[in-house]
């Protein structure tokens, strides 16, 4: 494949699984490496670097048989990690009660 259709490939495929994360993720930097060269096996290294408005800066990589499934599933690891930390900034923040405050205690009964 092409540079140019490769780049295309990987736009549209960042652009498809990033299309609901996209007030989240502001900038996103891929590297693909040929780990062992000549050698083949399964050795392509995908790594996607991602800027986040809220998180920061989150590095993501998977190594796959070739490039095409190397870019998914790293696609797919960014994808889940963002709706976790999107996830977890949204839910509520739980009260926890301390042993010994006045509150039930387990396993002490009064005689």
């Amino acid at each position: 494949m092409a540079p140019a259709e490769w780049r295309s490939l990987v736009e549209r495929r960042i652009r498809f699984v990033m299309r609901r994360l996209r007030s989240e993720v502001t900038r996103v930097n891929v590297r693909l490496i040929d780990v062992n060269g000549p050698r083949g096996g399964v050795d392509q290294l995908c790594q996607l670097k991602l800027d986040t408005e809220a998180h920061g800066k989150l590095v993501v990589s998977a190594i796959q048989a070739n490039a095409s499934a190397a870019l998914n599933a790293a696609l797919r690891r960014a994808a889940r990690t963002l709706v976790r930390q999107w996830q977890r900034r949204r839910r509520p923040v739980r009260q926890t009660s301390r042993l010994g405050t006045g509150g039930w205690t387990p396993g002490i009964q009064a005689i």
